[in-house]
């Protein structure tokens, strides 16, 4: 399921490390959801091509295996939503193991992200601005450690949306069977962090005009 620019304030972490050490792809990654139409449209070329990688993400998620079982644990009454528990379940885990797999201490790294948005504030949509301060006011990446705070992102998700929906207490069907997420989890982020590395070894080798 599709996510939409309301919804967009989940599976920012994953997109920011996933984009490597190059400062465009990250801002690029991070403000995905915020981007429609064809690529590169009114962004810079640095920028769209952060956000060609956040979609080329997305897709491989769509048939990874590791991500189908995961949306595959939700309920039947959650099922439609499950791309979008499990995208920010999974920034949960990634955040709480964020010491192993990255040099700097997650709360210094956010710091440094929201600071790369801030710098490229101005080429990116307008309606997106509220939103990215917000983000670096509340340091959302930090909070995903806690899954107090998911809990908290899909209650206000579930309010905001347009439709009824039982985004609200996700968690809880995580945290029935968080060992079975959790594996997914490890398999899903080995083949994804090696499909991001490709892809960006393979787009250093082309010109792009049109994505």
């Amino acid at each position: 399921m599709q996510k939409t620019a309301e919804e967009a304030d989940l599976n920012f972490l994953a997109h920011a490390l996933l984009a490597g050490d190059h400062p465009a792809l990250i801002v690029g990654g991070v403000t995905g959801d915020w981007i429609k139409g064809t690529l590169p449209g009114a962004l810079p070329i640095d920028l769209a091509r952060g956000v060609a990688l956040h979609r080329a993400i997305d897709s491989y998620a769509e048939t990874n295996p590791a991500f189908c079982r995961s949306r595959a644990r939700f309920s039947p009454q959650r099922r439609r939503y499950a791309g979008i528990l499990v995208d920010i379940l999974y920034d949960h885990l990634l955040a709480q193991r964020w010491a192993t797999l990255h040099y700097q201490a997650l709360h210094t790294y956010s710091s440094f992200v929201y600071g790369l948005i801030g710098d490229r504030l101005q080429d990116l949509p307008t309606d997106s601005h509220g939103a990215l301060k917000m983000m670096a006011h509340e340091d959302w990446l930090t909070s995903y450690t806690h899954i107090e705070s998911i809990a908290d992102v899909l209650q206000r998700m579930s309010r905001r949306a347009r439709q009824p929906n039982p985004l609200a207490h996700g968690e809880q069907e995580f945290l029935a069977d968080i060992d079975g997420f959790t594996s997914d989890f490890e398999e899903w982020l080995v083949a994804t962090q090696e499909f991001a590395r490709n892809w960006r070894e393979k787009s250093n080798l082309v010109s792009y005009g049109k994505f």
